[in-house]
């Protein structure tokens, strides 16, 4: 008998849903930051495959104990495949390109997805873009414009190699949510989905480790812990939280929070590893989250991969 958890739906959202949105987005921008500490210690495709070795394991003993069944047949197992790879390639991209270049451009970036799904669900999900978000669309396309034409927020010479790796993340998030709706993971459990994407993307990850230069950079307490705390934190309990609230919550509701991911990933970038933040890069998010808010409202929220 597997266990089944239930849930009081509500129709709007009350002081403990908004609190702990903010909590949410809060912890998902502090993501890149987690990432860049664990970079100093050890080679980016190590950490992806070390956070995704710990949260797989802690995936496994969190169904064992809710009873919740992953590997019975569903007939999710082609596109529970694409998946992995796909949410591999998203993280290979994601960590190796926050060597190149800063956490608020990086964050900015990397949250493009949205944008990407909606250009992808118009051609692929037959969900045709109306005015509204074409505005919307066209102000975050405007924002990255800004963000690859401003000089003063650049790390280094090679910080658009980052740029473009983070683009190219968010484009790949898509299509992974994309493979989702369009396949019988649509009606699989979120700790299923999860497992898929974890659980495929290790081996993908280790694959490429001998490739990555050496393993050990600055090794110690501080990038552990960002390792752990991504494994444990981010990619299990923040996520497991987000799905919970989807279900109780109405998701149209919920998806007015997701502009505050990036606010908070650039002012975290700022303030925790003293990145330059200029009035072009704040231009660009102001561009960016006006851009969310607009694509967002008469929407469903799509959750984020771990």
């Amino acid at each position: 008998m597997t266990a089944t958890l239930s849930f009081e739906r509500r129709d709007a959202l009350d002081t403990f849903a908004i609190v702990t949105m903010v909590g949410l987005t809060f912890t998902f921008g502090l993501s890149n930051i987690a990432t860049k500490v664990a970079n100093m210690g050890f080679n980016p495709i190590f950490v992806v495959t070390a956070r995704s070795t710990i949260a797989i394991v802690l995936i496994l003993l969190w169904c064992r104990w809710r009873q919740i069944p992953l590997f019975h047949s569903d007939g999710t197992l082609r596109a529970g495949l694409l998946v992995g790879v796909l949410f591999g390639l998203q993280f290979v991209l994601m960590f190796v390109g926050l060597e190149f270049t800063s956490v608020a451009r990086a964050v900015l970036l990397a949250n493009m997805m949205p944008f990407f799904m909606l250009i992808g669900a118009h051609y692929l999900l037959g969900e045709r873009m109306d005015t509204t978000k074409v505005l919307g669309l066209v102000l975050a396309f405007a924002g990255v414009a800004v963000i690859f034409g401003d000089r003063l927020s650049l790390p280094g010479p090679d910080a658009w190699i980052g740029d473009l790796m983070n683009l190219a993340a968010s484009a790949i998030w898509a299509a992974i949510i994309l493979v989702i709706k369009k396949s019988r993971l649509s009606d699989a459990s979120a700790e299923k989905v999860l497992s898929y994407q974890l659980g495929v993307s290790i081996p993908f990850s280790a694959l490429l480790l001998p490739f990555a230069g050496p393993i050990l950079r600055d090794p110690g307490l501080l990038p552990i812990g960002a390792i752990l705390f991504q494994a444990c934190f981010i990619t299990t309990v923040a996520f497991i939280a987000w799905f919970w609230m989807i279900r109780r919550y109405p998701a149209s509701s919920l998806s007015s929070f997701i502009f505050l991911t990036p606010a908070f990933g650039v002012i975290q970038g700022g303030v925790l590893l003293d990145e330059p933040l200029s009035w072009w890069l704040l231009l660009s998010l102001g561009l960016i989250a006006a851009g969310l808010l607009i694509v967002n409202r008469p929407r469903q929220a799509v959750p984020p991969t771990a």
